[in-house]
């Protein structure tokens, strides 16, 4: 099995994810749709993703959940164009306001990822 460093899985990881994102589809939106990578959204309850997102809310508390993810998709992808980065995953580990992007991730779930993604099995040291 061949060993990357945490930096080479990312970059591959973020390749992969880059082939299924566009201008309107964040990695987020894309990873809970299709049940890959981190879940994006669906990995919180409607309650967490609320408690991330209330400031999208502001004025609006009794959105239901697919407007709150809408708007979030569109933030994410805001984020991603003003940071310069190449998916919200890059964003939000500058940001840090919703999660903590590639850091939320240790190096065994990396590992996992790549496999998922990429169809390899790595160790990620």
């Amino acid at each position: 099995m061949a060993t990357l460093t945490r930096v080479q899985a990312i970059d591959a990881i973020r390749r992969a994810i880059l082939k299924l994102v566009d201008d309107e589809h964040s990695a987020c939106e894309v990873a809970a749709e299709k049940g890959v990578f981190c879940h994006g959204f669906r990995r919180y309850s409607d309650e967490e993703l609320r408690k991330r997102y209330k400031w999208l809310m502001k004025g609006k508390e009794s959105m239901g959940r697919e407007e709150l993810e809408d708007l979030a998709n569109r933030w994410q992808i805001a984020r991603r164009v003003v940071d310069g980065t190449p998916i919200c995953c890059d964003a939000q580990t500058q940001e840090q306001d919703t999660c903590r992007g590639w850091e939320d991730f240790d190096n065994p779930t990396l590992s996992k990822y790549y496999k998922e993604l990429l169809g390899k099995e790595v160790t990620v040291s």
